[in-house]
């Protein structure tokens, strides 16, 4: 099989980003974004997607975590689109559950290189999605990374990557730390399954188009 690898790369007057992706890696990484959580998450991506991940970047983070932030999502989603190849044999979708202690978070990616890119990020009946905004509560874990910025960075990557990504949560329990860290690992498996070699599938590009 042909290596799915690509560089991470993007330079703009605000951010300065390089790095590796293998898609048929080990989970291997070194992260540095200068955003500890946010390298704390793509680690957990790496590990539990067994995507080979290197990242660099230095951004504008005198003024705020927002730019490079966005920028580390656009330029993985370009990465993985690029290392994708002409997608043939790919399965294509990918779904998993993922807790973390009282948390419960659904991710449901799906690969659709099609120019229609697309992220959801939906509560089950009865979450409270204003607890985990700026301003939240005392009765959360105080993290400098938060929901706002999680959503902004798969808006970014889905993007540049063209998947479709929903992610839905069924429990929310009452730390951002954990509903974060559930949300990143399950995005990681279903991405891991969405990019799989299937092989009884292997040569033929999943989609009755002819093209992805």
């Amino acid at each position: 099989m042909k290596s799915r690898k690509a560089k991470i790369i993007r330079d703009t007057s605000e951010v300065r980003i390089q790095g590796t992706i293998n898609l048929d890696g080990t989970g291997k990484y070194s992260v540095s974004t200068g955003i500890r959580f946010l390298d704390h998450m793509l680690e957990l991506f790496a590990k539990h997607g067994l995507f080979d991940i290197t990242l660099r970047a230095k951004g504008d983070m005198d003024i705020d975590l927002h730019h490079t932030n966005e920028d580390v999502g656009l330029a993985l989603g370009e990465a993985f689109k690029k290392a994708l190849g002409d997608k043939k044999g790919i399965r294509r979708m990918g779904a998993c559950y993922v807790p973390m202690d009282e948390t419960l978070s659904r991710v449901r990616a799906v690969v659709d290189i099609s120019g229609r890119p697309h992220m959801d990020f939906g509560w089950a009946a009865g979450q409270k999605e204003a607890l985990y905004t700026h301003g939240r509560t005392k009765a959360l874990r105080r993290v400098p990374y938060d929901l706002a910025d999680t959503k902004h960075f798969l808006e970014s990557f889905s993007a540049k990557s063209g998947v479709t990504l929903h992610v839905d949560v069924l429990k929310a329990g009452g730390d951002i730390h954990h509903l974060l860290e559930s949300v990143f690992k399950a995005w990681a498996r279903a991405m891991r399954q969405a990019v799989e070699v299937d092989s009884r599938g292997r040569g033929i590009l999943p989609s009755t188009k002819g093209k992805l």
